[in-house]
């Protein structure tokens, strides 16, 4: 076969003449991969000559214009009038050795000096360049500053102890490293000899065995381990990485414990309406024996270090072991990601989670229900996750942590979305699915501050959370255009269908599950307000989505109702959201948030109260259901008037309004709000049957009365007044 620019004459006249091959031998040494016609060329790149003479020195064809050499000039010059191309005779470095081809002399020429590396791993690892610290680090307070070996064998030490058995002495050998990257001898010396923390030989035969420890990956680190080694986990056309979570597409509730003890036997809400589900301390160490045993098993396991609560002067450490990147990328995602300097200082957590979802339960271990365990144990600050690999219930578990540790320090806990005025105004959105509470904290005209996990201490608001967990069922650009355009690179799709070719993401589809969510940092919210903190909320949001038609669309609370209200968390599912509802079911979920609270709802509710008093914070309850009568009947709220009433809540002008009491529920009723019906804002105005109206107005309030009998013997001390103060400001 001949080149498509050289005749096959040429070719062997080059061949012949030996201007065509190179060295096949770099100048230190490598080899050179092999070219066109089997000749060593350089980057893979050939240079072909156009013009090749018998005694290896270039000459022009005779009267060529521009290109005739002057007879006896040294080097290469230019006939004398060519513009731009004359050289003066001797001039330096402009020579050319016999033999040797110049920059002229090809037709192509972008060679580039060979690479430093001598082998592939070499070239490989001159590709990754390690991270370091972009804060200075102060070390003025301390007596020395460690070396970087020491560093390494004390995180490691301190993750080798996380993961010791209770029944032996120390924790397993452990390195850090993929296992599945090649490295040298050397370095695989040095991690054996100084960066493990030893155990006792002739224990068991884990201890013969490294495992090795996946540090605080990154998520593009993370995207490789997940596509690489866990079935199901794909990359979609917009960069998020869709995963599945296994055979549990939710949490499970019934299958959470809590260690009940003798220090919190008087502290926690145990009993009726309670989610606390008790286990004794030996079980959870049968259960987290197993768990460890498990992780230590793995080849290899996933480490995060990560931090709760935007706070600073209350930030919680908490570490996840875990067996899967997908688990380990939705952590990094959802906590507060520490800096390269505050890995450096991290130390002992002060929570840690043990996820060994993929390994059941033991069912015949006594309080276990099903292959599936989650079981927290406050006094030693540890969470063990068996038989699920739903990656909410760490979410959701540490957010149980959080509603016990905060309140001890005086720090009220608390389910909300959360937002903040340009003038500093903070408000706080309570609500359960359906309500409307993310479409309306995530307001482009606010600083949102976060959607769902929030701390309200003597220095204002914070964030829990570093990311956020939406629901993407139904998602569109149209109505949720922030949630859609956080889903690129970094994000995890959990459960989701998409298109086998393309990877469009089918948002409609509820072939896997009606659940389908989506985890992403918070910085992915173009108007996040980052740090995540704020000054002291002046409004307090209730939501409830009221598919009974009855309650207004915007009432005025005193504190007393504040509490009675937020207590009782209501909303209303309706046809459709599950399966066998014919007509609208009233659903309460105590402080907005059930499943996820420790203590008793009543001291939540007396902790919002005295912030709400002692900062001038006003609470609304807010339906964004129904108007004109009852799910099938009425209309759903218009979005666009529930948007008025908050604009109207957000700038005070509520405030100054006229109010009127309703009759039953005893709500505050305003006036007038510019840009609304008037008529809109008296439910009874709006039913075409006004005794169907009170028979139904009646009905919810006897719902509410049945609730509360939960919380009526709630006692403080021995002192009964605060909820009987809360009771009266409930329905007649």
């Amino acid at each position: 076969m001949t080149h498509p620019l050289v005749s096959s004459a040429e070719i062997a006249e080059m061949s012949d003449a030996a201007e065509f091959s190179f060295d096949s031998k770099s100048a230190n040494g490598s080899s050179f991969g092999m070219g066109f016609m089997g000749m060593g060329v350089p980057n893979g790149l050939a240079k072909i000559h156009t013009h090749v003479e018998e005694n290896d020195r270039r000459m022009t064809a005779p009267g060529t214009p521009g290109r005739t050499t002057a007879p006896g000039t040294p080097g290469r010059t230019t006939a004398p009038g060519t513009p731009g191309r004359t050289t003066a005779p001797g001039t330096p470095g402009r020579t050319t050795t016999p033999g040797t081809p110049s920059a002229a002399d090809v037709c192509i020429d972008d060679s580039v000096p060979t690479v430093r590396a001598k082998t592939l791993d070499e070239l490989h690892a001159l590709q990754r360049k390690r991270s370091a610290p972009t804060t200075p680090k102060d070390v003025t307070n301390k007596a020395f500053a460690l070396s970087e070996e020491e560093r390494l064998r004390m995180q490691l030490q301190s993750i080798s102890a996380s993961l010791a058995s209770l029944t032996r002495e120390t924790g397993p050998m452990v390195v850090r490293g993929d296992p599945d990257k090649k490295i040298d001898g050397s370095e695989t010396k040095l991690e054996h000899e100084k960066l493990h923390y030893t155990l006792q030989p002739n224990i068991s035969d884990s201890a013969l065995k490294f495992t090795h420890i996946l540090y605080n990956l990154s998520p593009a680190e993370l995207y490789e381990q997940a596509i690489k080694f866990e079935k199901g986990s794909f990359v979609t056309s917009t960069g998020a990485l869709a995963t599945l979570s296994g055979a549990k597409t939710g949490r499970s509730p019934r299958d959470k414990r809590v260690v009940r003890d003798e220090q919190n036997e008087d502290e926690l809400w145990w009993g009726k309406g309670s989610p606390n589900i008790e286990m004794d301390e030996h079980t959870f160490l049968v259960n987290r024996e197993r768990a460890v045993d498990y992780l230590n098993s793995l080849e290899k396991v996933f480490v995060n270090d990560l931090f709760l609560n935007w706070d600073p002067e209350h930030r919680i450490k908490v570490r996840i072991i875990s067996a899967r990147a997908y688990h380990s990328l939705f952590m990094y995602n959802m906590c507060i990601r520490p800096t390269l300097e505050e890995l450096e200082d991290f130390g002992t957590p002060d929570f840690t989670i043990y996820n060994a979802g993929q390994f059941p339960c033991n069912r015949y271990t006594h309080y276990m229900t099903s292959s599936t365990s989650i079981d927290l144990n406050l006094q030693r600050k540890e969470m063990v996750i068996l038989g699920t690999q739903y990656a909410g219930e760490m979410k959701k578990g540490l957010f149980s942590v959080m509603h016990y540790l905060m309140p001890q320090r005086g720090i009220l806990s608390v389910h909300s979305g959360c937002n903040m005025g340009k003038d500093g105004d903070v408000a706080l959105f309570f609500g359960l699915s359906g309500t409307g509470k993310t479409t309306l904290s995530t307001d482009p005209n606010r600083y949102l501050i976060g959607d769902d996990e929030h701390c309200w201490s003597d220095n204002g608001v914070s964030n829990i959370e570093g990311g956020c967990y939406a629901k993407c069922i139904d998602l569109s650009q149209e109505k949720e255009p922030d949630i859609w355009n956080a889903i690129k690179f970094g994000t995890v799709l959990e459960n989701v269908v998409f298109d086998e070719h393309t990877r469009e993401v089918y948002y409609e589809d509820r072939s896997v599950t009606e659940n389908t969510r989506a985890c992403y940092p918070i910085e992915y919210i173009p108007n996040a307000k980052i740090p995540c903190v704020g000054p002291h909320p002046k409004n307090v949001i209730l939501l409830a989505c009221d598919a009974f038609g009855v309650l207004p669309p915007i009432s005025k609370l005193t504190l007393p109702q504040t509490m009675y209200h937020f207590i009782s968390g209501y909303t209303a599912l309706i046809a459709g959201t599950e399966d066998g509802i014919l007509e609208p079911q009233a659903t309460f979920s105590a402080c907005f948030g059930a499943a996820f609270i420790m203590l008793h709802p009543t001291q939540y509710a007396a902790m919002l109260a005295e912030r709400m008093r002692r900062h001038g914070a006003t609470g609304w309850l807010v339906n964004t259901g129904w108007s004109g009568g009852s799910y099938g009947v009425g209309q759903r709220m218009k979005l666009a008037y529930t948007r008025k009433i908050i604009d109207a809540i957000h700038n005070g002008s509520l405030l100054n309004a006229k109010y009127e009491e309703t009759p039953v529920f005893k709500l505050q009723i305003p006036d007038y709000i510019d840009g609304i019906p008037s008529h809109i804002l008296h439910p009874e105005n709006t039913w075409s049957d006004v005794k169907a109206y009170r028979e139904t107005l009646e009905k919810l309030a006897g719902l509410f009365k049945k609730n509360f009998e939960n919380f009526s013997d709630y006692k403080i001390g021995n002192d009964s007044r605060l909820t009987q103060e809360i009771m009266e400001a409930g329905p007649l």
